[in-house]
């Protein structure tokens, strides 16, 4: 997913364009609200890799944790989904800086594949290093990935009921590792002997999984700890229902379970809309044919010739009127989900700060 975890999709709220009740300040009643409220701390930030270079991230984090949002995740990628987002830094130091950097917030992958490009030992032993450091912050976000990571690095890419094995394969071994036992693994992918972690935290590091399909959905509240989608993806209800029956499968409370929802969103009008739309337009539909495509510039070529820019915004919440962010995460927050605040405008420090002073108070 926005494995992007889960680029998939999008707010609910309406588009709101210039002429169309924009405001600078709070219309609607809203008022602004003194930063670090710790009843605020809901709502989740995206840390793109993808559009931004780690030193950028860091300061974002930062100004996320100090606005009152309660987690980041940060996308795990070698390469951008399409060229023109044009960056694509190492995720793990960057979320080990984002520790020492802040104080609050939860941190982790949205999503890491631990089956290609990271063999599940490696990631098993980073995220039990980074829960050390940070103990009680650290969440692990894992998925199938992409063609354009897997692939593309690795030569290797399977189809999806071979990814999908993989992936509980890995998670299987990674939990099993972090029990502290020498680990002697025989899986159909994957082999240990022998293996034993000599440092882990006091407790596992949660694993949310990665879906926007109801195979997927299910296999997350089986296997996961969590759930990792789009928000187009959560309003689903197969979806949803899916995920349920995988929790309770395995004898877990859907309910109790979080859900991060990746939520698409522009503090602005049209133009910024167009700039973030133009660097996100796969967004549309990444998940049928481009999740196989390696080549990022043959992505944003395919992405071009079938969606116009107002296809990508349609559903995103575009506007500086905060009465329309706070129906989109409210909606969300109401159905259960944890929305995690993607911007793709290049001033990501105003989209904190507005969400900071008039959207976190009132969700």
């Amino acid at each position: 997913m926005t494995g992007t975890a889960a680029v998939a999709a999008t707010a609910t709220a309406g588009t709101v364009l210039p002429g169309q009740a924009q405001a600078a300040a709070a219309p609607s009643g809203v008022a602004a609200a003194a930063p670090d409220h710790c009843h605020r701390r809901r709502l989740g930030y995206v840390l793109s890799h993808e559009q931004f270079p780690t030193d950028a991230l860091r300061s974002f984090a930062s100004a996320a944790d100090a606005a009152g949002f309660a987690s980041v995740w940060a996308s795990d990628h070698i390469q951008p989904w399409q060229p023109n987002e044009g960056h694509s830094m190492f995720p793990w130091n960057t979320l080990a800086l984002v520790g020492r950097d802040t104080r609050h917030l939860h941190f982790g992958t949205g999503v890491t594949c631990p089956t290609y490009r990271h063999h599940p030992t490696q990631v098993a032993q980073a995220w039990a290093s980074l829960g050390i450091e940070n103990p009680g912050r650290v969440f692990l976000g894992v998925g199938t990935g992409e063609a354009l990571n897997e692939q593309a690095s690795t030569g290797a890419f399977g189809r999806y009921p071979e990814r999908a094995a993989r992936l509980v394969e890995a998670v299987t071994l990674i939990r099993r590792l972090w029990t502290g036992q020498r680990v002697t693994f025989q899986g159909r992918y994957f082999r240990t002997q022998g293996l034993k972690l000599w440092d882990l935290p006091r407790r596992p590091v949660p694993i949310h999984i990665a879906a926007s399909g109801p195979k997927s959905a299910y296999l997350a509240g089986r296997y996961g700890d969590g759930w990792i989608t789009g928000s187009a993806d959560f309003l689903k209800k197969p979806l949803r229902d899916a995920f349920a029956r995988g929790a309770r499968a395995a004898g877990k409370d859907p309910d109790a379970m979080p859900k991060l929802v990746e939520t698409f969103v522009v503090v602005g009008g049209q133009a910024e809309a167009e700039y973030a739309a133009t660097r996100w337009r796969f967004t549309v539909d990444p998940w049928s044919d481009l999740v196989y495509v390696p080549d990022p510039a043959r992505i944003q070529q395919l992405a071009a010739q079938r969606w116009p820019l107002s296809r990508v915004y349609r559903d995103w919440p575009v506007s500086t009127d905060p009465a329309v962010h706070i129906a989109a995460v409210r909606k969300l927050v109401g159905m259960g989900a944890t929305p995690f605040i993607h911007s793709g405008q290049q001033d990501q420090k105003r989209v904190i700060d507005f969400y900071g002073r008039y959207v976190l108070p009132h969700v």
